[in-house]
């Protein structure tokens, strides 16, 4: 008996989370935002995916810019990750169709027709992941047989933030039970949701899928040939990589796809076609899309606050602090969420939270770095902490980790001065070559070649002061970087 095709988990690592600022930001996404157990989103999911029988390798696409964090996170998974992991880095966000279409080109070339691909977003959540299973189980089976399989949840609550799956007839074998698709239908307003959830055929649309590669590949070719038809070029690149892990998508080719969901390109022709299966998962999930799911992380206490970090309540019910550096107090409130980080904090009515997206959007508006940047910013090398800022100068506390490197660069508008604190700094400044050893200092002029390296086998820590008429990040011009950043 010949073996059954190998199920490839393929992981959608994308979109800013902005429901969930001030945590939630550009740079530093949703799948990366720690729950209150300490653990990632997108290490959960990447558990969840490789702890299904027959999964073989793992592809995640996402953007470019978060490659080295997807990686520093899969590192953390240590014994689970698989043989071959491949991440396809968008240089730009484009939505979930051209994402989900280059991956399975690319998975074809690799795998053949036959592969099944399950495709998980990133930041959901899941703690039955015995019934999360069963589902898969099911859904590969009627994926063999060339059906679009989507995972609807049943419904707990009329909840408008959902989109909805209408389901048609049961189909034969199980458990978990599955369907025809009918339709899929957008977000309801609050009275249309208590409608489908009293009727009882409609599911929560939870954006998971599972097909064969090939059947996949068709759809789009009979319901969405501009999407496919664009990024052919693309894959062809990436296959012919062969094992490399690390796979740009050319920004050209990747810009001629046009911006679109998955839902709208392929699965509602589909359904209408016919050609879509909803396995109905029983398990538990949510998206995290908005603080509400945050606070129902945490226990309450017999006032019904919760939270996490030092914070004291007085009078005080149905709130959720989340405080960091700062003790926070509050007296007399109720029904609010407050989210204290270094750089920001978020005071908001729990009727009101999903308004939160647009803080994010105006502080964007303004060109202020807080919708894109924490005060700490993780980069390949290690990080970096904005201690504080004024006109004319920025100091930072940066780490670099044992063996990392900044770029060649050079500032055209600021000097720096770097002053270590912990380990040993080796220095490139000019033609210039040296190391700067704990309690002592060294300057870099404006327009000076420079680089920073760590060649111990402890982290590096010093500060940097910078002085100068602009110290903004996007001051740097790149001629070299190990870790192969766009300009160096």
């Amino acid at each position: 008996m010949s073996a059954p095709p190998p199920l490839v988990p393929v992981i959608l690592s994308g979109g800013a989370g902005t429901r969930l600022w001030p945590l939630s930001r550009e740079a530093a996404p949703k799948p990366f935002l720690p729950l209150p157990d300490g653990e990632t989103l997108l290490a959960k999911t990447a558990s969840r995916a490789l702890a299904l029988p027959g999964a073989l390798d793992l592809v995640t696409v996402t953007n470019r810019d978060h490659y080295f964090s997807t990686r520093d996170v899969y590192a953390g998974l240590a014994g689970r990750m698989p043989r071959h992991a491949a991440y396809l880095l968008e240089p730009f966000g484009r939505n979930t169709a051209p994402a989900v279409a280059i991956a399975a080109l690319y998975a074809q070339a690799r795998y053949g027709d036959d592969v099944v691909l399950l495709v998980l977003p990133a930041d959901h959540l899941i703690r039955d992941t015995a019934g999360f299973a069963a589902a898969v189980t099911r859904a590969e089976a009627l994926a063999h047989g060339g059906a679009l399989i989507t995972f609807g949840i049943a419904p707990t609550s009329p909840e408008t933030g959902y989109g909805y799956i209408e389901c048609g007839d049961a189909l034969e074998g199980g458990p978990p039970t599955a369907f025809a698709v009918r339709r899929f239908v957008e977000k309801p307003p609050l009275d249309v949701a208590r409608d489908f959830l009293a009727a009882g055929r409609y599911a929560w649309n939870s954006g998971m899928f599972c097909f064969t590669a090939a059947a996949i590949v068709a759809a789009f070719a009979r319901h969405a040939p501009q999407v496919i038809d664009a990024l052919r070029p693309a894959a062809r690149t990436l296959a012919s990589k062969g094992d490399a892990a690390m796979l740009e998508i050319d920004p050209a080719m990747f810009d001629a796809a046009p911006s679109i969901s998955i839902d709208y390109a392929v699965m509602e022709k589909a359904a209408a076609a016919g050609e879509v299966s909803c396995v109905r998962g029983r398990f538990d999930w949510s998206d995290v899309g908005s603080w509400d799911a945050i606070v129902a992380l945490t226990e309450p206490d017999p006032s019904g606050n919760r939270g996490q970090g030092e914070r004291v309540a007085i009078a005080t019910r149905n709130t959720y602090v989340h405080a960091e550096e700062r003790v926070v107090a509050t007296v007399g409130i109720e029904d609010l969420v407050i989210v204290e980080t270094p750089d920001a904090v978020l005071v908001a009515h729990r009727d009101h939270l999903q308004r939160v997206k647009e803080v994010a959007g105006e502080l964007k508006r303004r060109g202020h770095e807080s919708y894109k940047l924490h005060r700490t910013v993780a980069r390949p090398w290690g990080a970096y902490t904005v201690l504080q800022e004024g006109p004319g100068f920025k100091i930072k506390r940066i780490e670099v980790k044992p063996g990392g490197a900044l770029s060649l660069q050079m500032h055209r508008r600021r000097s720096e001065h770097w002053v270590v604190v912990r380990g040993v700094a080796q220095v490139t400044c000019g033609e210039k070559r040296y190391l700067v050893h704990a309690n002592e200092s060294t300057f870099i002029p404006v327009e000076n070649r420079h680089r920073l390296e760590n060649p111990g086998a402890d982290p590096l820590v010093m500060i940097e002061v910078q002085c100068g008429e602009y110290v903004g990040e996007d001051d740097i011009v790149r001629f070299d970087d190990k870790y192969e950043r766009p300009g160096g």
